[in-house]
C-alpha cells in the first residue's frame, strides 16, 4: 500500500521584509576614503553564515540597500551577518576586528534573550546589547552589536589588529536571531561600507571599504538557503531557530523535508520535491508567487511513513526558486537510512 501524502505546509516568520538580486562584488574603483575592512566574522558566507540585511540608503520612508534592492529595512544602520541557529551560536562564532584600532567603548553583561521571548527585558537604550566600538582614527569607528554575554575578549583602551577575535556572536539587545550587527561611522555619521558616499545616487558601489578578499566573499546573491534537513513531522520556526530539529527516523510517523530561505523577492515561486532512493517522487509542492519580499520563509513537504517503515537508501530533496522564469536559487540535500 502506498503511503498517503502529508500536506505541504508553509510558515512565514514575522520579520522585516528583504530581497536580493544577483550581482558581482562591489567594485573598489576608487581608493577607499577610510580604513580597509576585513570580513568581521569567523565564518564562511554561503556555508556557516549569511548576510541578512544591509544599510538602508533611502532617506525617506522607504528602504533600499546599495544595490537599490530591498535587503534592508527602514533606517537600518549596519550590515547584519547571521548564523543559521542558536545551536551554531552556542558552539561559538567569533567576531573579528574589521581594521586596526583602539577599543573605545564596550559592554558585556546583557543577557542573550530574543526580544520575542516572554523572558526578555526592555532594551530601550541598550538596543545594541553587548557591544564593542573600535576607534580607527581620523573620525572613523566600527561598532559590533548583539555579542554574547560575557564573551568579550578585549578591554577598553586596548590596541587591536584586523582579524583579531574580540567576542562571540550572541542574542543580546534588540534582536530575535543570532547575528552580528556591524556599523561603520565617520565623525558620528553612518557610512555604508559597500558604498561610502552616502549622498551618491544610483545603484553601483564605488570606493567600497572592504578588502578585496571580503568583497569577493560578499558578492550580492539571489537570496540564500539558511537551513535544510529531514524531520519526522512538522517543523516550527522556533525549533529550527533553536537548532532543536532532530533528523527523521526510519519508522517515525513521517518523512518531511524542510528549507528555510532568506532574502526572497515578491513574485518568487518556491519549489520543494522529495525523492525516494529509486527516484520516485514522494512529495512535491510549488508555492504561489510571493506577494512581497520576505526576510525568511520556512517551507516543508513530505509523506506519512508506510507501516513497514522507509526502505533503506538515500532520500533526496530538491529546492529551487524561480524568479522571472529563471532559477535563481537552488539546493539539494539528502538523508540516508
Amino acid at each position: 500500500m502506498k503511503p498517503s501524502p502529508l500536506a505541504a505546509l508553509v510558515l512565514l516568520a514575522a520579520c522585516s521584509p528583504a530581497g536580493q538580486s544577483q550581482g558581482e562584488p562591489p567594485q573598489a574603483a576608487e581608493a577607499p576614503a577610510g580604513p580597509q575592512l576585513v570580513f568581521p566574522v569567523d565564518c564562511v558566507l554561503g556555508q556557516t553564515c549569511e548576510i541578512q540585511n544591509y544599510v538602508d540608503r533611502d532617506p525617506g520612508p522607504g528602504a533600499k540597500d546599495y544595490r537599490c534592492e530591498e535587503r534592508t529595512y527602514q533606517d537600518h544602520k549596519g550590515v547584519d551577518i547571521r548564523v543559521p541557529s542558536m545551536a551554531a551560536q552556542r558552539a561559538g562564532v567569533y567576531v573579528l576586528a574589521a581594521a586596526p584600532g583602539v577599543v573605545a567603548r564596550l559592554r558585556g553583561g546583557v543577557a542573550d534573550v530574543s526580544v520575542r521571548s516572554a523572558d526578555a527585558s526592555p532594551v530601550d537604550g541598550m538596543e545594541c546589547g553587548n557591544g564593542v566600538v573600535i576607534d580607527h582614527g581620523e573620525g572613523w569607528e566600527t561598532q559590533y552589536c548583539h555579542l554574547a554575554r560575557n564573551s568579550l575578549l578585549v578591554r577598553q583602551g586596548e590596541q587591536v589588529q584586523a582579524g583579531q577575535a574580540i567576542a562571540r556572536i550572541g542574542l543580546s539587545g534588540n534582536t530575535e536571531y543570532p547575528h552580528l550587527h556591524f556599523t561603520v561611522r565617520r565623525d558620528g555619521q553612518v557610512v555604508d561600507p559597500f558604498a561610502p558616499d552616502m549622498s551618491a545616487g544610483g545603484c553601483a558601489a564605488r570606493g567600497a571599504l572592504w578588502s578585496p578578499a571580503a568583497l569577493k566573499a560578499m558578492a550580492y546573491r539571489e537570496g540564500a538557503v539558511l537551513n535544510t534537513g529531514f524531520s519526522s513531522g512538522a517543523v516550527s520556526m522556533e525549533a529550527l531557530e533553536d537548532g532543536g530539529v532532530a533528523d527523521a527516523a526510519q519508522h517515525a510517523p513521517a518523512l518531511v523535508a524542510y528549507v528555510r530561505a532568506i532574502g526572497l523577492e515578491g513574485g518568487d515561486v518556491q519549489h520543494l520535491k522529495v525523492l525516494a532512493p529509486d527516484g520516485t517522487v514522494l512529495a512535491e509542492t510549488a508555492e504561489e508567487p510571493l506577494d512581497r519580499a520576505k526576510a525568511q520563509y520556512l517551507l516543508y513537504a513530505g509523506r506519512r511513513t508506510p507501516a513497514e517503515g522507509w526502505p533503506p537508501g538515500a532520500y533526496r530533496a530538491q529546492y529551487w526558486v524561480e524568479r522571472g522564469g529563471q532559477r535563481v536559487l537552488e539546493r539539494e540535500f539528502q538523508l540516508a537510512f
